[in-house]
């Protein structure tokens, strides 16, 4: 979840860009009503941000666990996606309408369905975010299109998310939404979301790391793609696809034209002064020192992005994104960059460095 400290970070920075004339954002002609199940986390600022600045009437439905985020731009409702935690969905009951909903914290199916059928009728376009992960990666390819076939959730009485039922659960759910409001729902399924205010860190690693010179262990397989789209190229689509009343399913996965591991190192090489040496570790070693390289899974996926950039989405440059990334993150608190979440353990780094230089002198 994003602080209020985060938040006004990044609304800061977006507030300078626009007064730049970088990126002058024009009202929109047709304002909406959006209600945004979620608003707080790394995706809701940049949304409500985004939709604000169009002159959209944004409404915020969550637990009120960072209330006031927005001041008085943003009406609050507070409840629960979960019917049977304090007031549930109560507070959206009803039959007040919403031109657009934006689905950004449905992980559970029971959830869900509740508010698919509670808002059914009561909307336009419910535009759920879902994600690549709900693909079926033991289907026998490696390419995934918007009509790949989608992970089974094996148990349906499980609603823990964890590393493991992360993919089916959201797959699940993405199935519920398109199933209860057909032609009414979108769903964006997004690969890795970067950029600033990544409270997950793991695009941030990369970027600090290499940052900071010296010698680097790179991600295993420099020659397997690698996909990542910006919140802030995301965000503001989400809220076009709204305007547009835009139907489909959309891999949101970028960058524009193909980019393998190496290709994504020695780009954030290019962005500093410092030396910096990479050291290429094999999965065997990695999995030996139980090292998990933040956002470079062992397999290789590519996720076809074809639909997205026709349906508008444009995906910037990795120097804009690794720089504001690392701008935004050099903004932290000392002790929030002190005590970064799921980064390598830094012995273990240098375990695997040395014994990759290791192999390379014996070679």
């Amino acid at each position: 979840m994003t602080t209020r400290r985060e938040f006004l970070t990044i609304s800061a920075g977006a507030l300078a860009l626009q007064a730049s004339g970088l990126a002058a954002i024009t009202p929109s002609n047709r304002p909406l009503d959006i209600l945004v199940l979620g608003g707080t986390g790394f995706l809701g600022p940049h949304e409500i941000n985004y939709a604000l600045s169009r002159g959209h009437r944004v409404t915020m439905f969550n637990r009120g666990s960072n209330a006031g985020m927005y001041g008085d731009a943003v009406e609050e409702l507070v409840g629960n996606r979960d019917s049977n935690i304090d007031g549930g969905l109560a507070v959206l009951a009803g039959d007040r309408t919403w031109d657009v909903v934006i689905d950004n914290s449905g992980y559970v199916p029971r959830h869900v369905r509740d508010s698919a059928e509670l808002l059914k009728g009561r909307c336009r376009r419910y535009i759920y975010v879902s994600t690549v992960a709900v693909y079926d990666f033991d289907a026998g390819t490696s390419v995934f299109p918007e009509s790949a076939k989608l992970a089974d959730l094996a148990d349906p009485s499980i609603e823990e998310v964890t590393g493991e039922t992360y993919g089916p659960l959201k797959a699940e759910c993405d199935r519920i939404v398109r199933n209860i409001l057909g032609e009414v729902c979108t769903v964006v399924r997004p690969t890795y979301v970067v950029g600033p205010g990544d409270h997950t860190d793991r695009f941030t690693y990369y970027v600090d790391t290499v940052n900071r010179g010296g010698d680097v262990l790179a991600p295993p397989g420099p020659e397997q793609e690698v996909q990542w789209v910006d919140a802030r190229d995301l965000c503001p689509w989400i809220v076009t696809l709204a305007e547009k009343d835009t139907p489909g399913i959309f891999n949101a996965a970028g960058p524009a034209s193909p980019v393998d591991r190496s290709g994504l190192m020695w780009g954030l090489r290019a962005m500093t002064a410092e030396p910096v040496t990479f050291y290429w570790p094999g999965p065997e070693l990695l999995s030996e020192l139980n090292i998990d390289m933040p956002m470079m899974p062992m397999g290789s996926e590519h996720f076809v992005n074809t639909a997205s950039m026709a349906a508008g989405i444009e995906y910037r440059s990795l120097a804009d994104t690794a720089t504001a990334t690392l701008a935004w993150w050099q903004s932290q608190t000392a002790e929030r960059r002190s005590n970064p979440r799921r980064w390598p353990d830094s012995e273990q780094v240098a375990t695997a460095i040395a014994r990759v230089k290791a192999a390379q002198s014996a070679d």
